[in-house]
This record gives C-alpha cells, sequence and structure tokens, in this order.
C-alpha cells in the first residue's frame, strides 16, 4: 500500500540527511482495507511503515489468505479455473478513498511467476485487474478485484484414472467378444465391475463437491 501524507514532511538537511525512517504502522493512519472472498487467514507481525520526507507512505505486509472460489470441474482434470480476489474498503466511501493498483496486469503476473509454484498441480496463467466502484447504503466505495486464472496439470490423472478405465473397457470388449466360457466371462465381469468400482472410489475423493455440474469424467 502505498498513500501520501501531507502533514507528515520534514526538511532531510535539517534531519542530518535522514529522507526515509520505518516506524510502527500504529503511529499513523492506515488505510483499512478487507478481502470479501477471504475465509481464513495468517497475518504477520511486520507492521512497520516506510515514511519518506516528501510525505509518501509505504506500508508492506506479506500474509497468507484462503478465498472462497467456485469451482467449475465439468472438464476435469482438462479444466480452467478462475478466482476473484476483491480488496475494497467500507469504512471510507469513494469521495474520501479511491483504491487505484501500482502496477498493470503483466507486470504483476510476471511477478506471481516469479513467486508463484510452477511444478504443482495447478499453473498459473493469467491476471486480470478490474478497478470500479460499488454502492452500498446510498454510498459508493471503491473496490479492485483481481481475476486469477489457474490451468490444472492432467498428467498425473490421466496415468491414475483415465489409463486404468480405458484399459478396464478395454478388457471388457475383449472378453465379451471373445471365445472364452460363460463362466469365464462372468468371472472376468466381476473382476472388472470390482475394478471400475476402486477407480470411482478414488475419483470422488479427489474431486471437490462444490461444482453445479458433476465432471464428464465421472458421470461415463
Amino acid at each position: 500500500q502505498e498513500w501520501k501524507n501531507t502533514f507528515a514532511t520534514w526538511d532531510p538537511q535539517e534531519f542530518c540527511n535522514i529522507s526515509k525512517i520505518s516506524l510502527p504502522a500504529d503511529m499513523y493512519w492506515t488505510p483499512p482495507i478487507f478481502i470479501l472472498e477471504r475465509v481464513n487467514g495468517q497475518n504477520t507481525n511486520m507492521d512497520y511503515v516506510v515514511i519518506t520526507h516528501n510525505g509518501s507512505f509505504n506500508f508492506t505486509q506479506p500474509f497468507q489468505v484462503t478465498l472462497s472460489c467456485s469451482l467449475m470441474i465439468l472438464k476435469f482434470p482438462f479444466d480452467t479455473q478462475m478466482c476473484n480476489l476483491s480488496v475494497a474498503s467500507f469504512l471510507y466511501p469513494v469521495t474520501d478513498l479511491v483504491m487505484k493498483t501500482r502496477q498493470t496486469a503483466s507486470e504483476m503476473m510476471k511477478n506471481s511467476q516469479s513467486y508463484f509454484l510452477t511444478d504443482g498441480e495447478w499453473k498459473f496463467t493469467n491476471l486480470s485487474i478490474t478497478e470500479y466502484t460499488e454502492e452500498m447504503d446510498g454510498e459508493k466505495f471503491s473496490l479492485v478485484t483481481f481475476v486469477v486464472s489457474m490451468e490444472r496439470r492432467p498428467t498425473l490423472y490421466i496415468l491414475n484414472l483415465i489409463l486404468p478405465t480405458c484399459a478396464l473397457y478395454l478388457l471388457d470388449m475383449a472378453v465379451v467378444f471373445g471365445p472364452s466360457s460363460l463362466e469365464e466371462k462372468i468371472s472376468f465381469q466381476i473382476t472388472i465391475i470390482l475394478g471400475s468400482s476402486m477407480l470411482a472410489v478414488i475419483l470422488n475423493n479427489i474431486l471437490p463437491t462444490s461444482s453445479n455440474k458433476p465432471p464428464i469424467i465421472g458421470t461415463h
């Protein structure tokens, strides 16, 4: 966060050429912001603000946050998810507080890719920013929404789910149209049903339950 306070200025030549100091954040006014989709989070103890001689304030506070996000898993495991992170301050209307982003979406995406885990299940693909105002109780408030797009890496699910399922179906067709006896076909069918049931249980444990539409791989 960056903002200016015209009452916190000084001449560096009168104070031993000191042009920048760090002070506890509770000594000055700081913009109160909220994350609308926040479910849980853990803040750090770095409650210090950097003040320059021209009244510029720089407040950096890293924290870990858990957000609520609507999932669409119809194309699982080849799905792409989009999650919103909306930052707002409902204590001050837009006439008193206007929030702007310092960096563009491409600059933020480049910085995020350098910090984001690149070899996990999700691949960070895109980031877009929307600055707008929202009316509540007759007053307008400034909001900034970050839309994060992530793409699932399907390699593990292809090896553990799709390929075994296709192998079971091919084996089922081979047994049905093969020259085996009726007793052997029944035994093979029971084995295939048990294998398909185990894969269905694994799939049920992996998939989230908050999606409106079930995945195609689960319905077939």
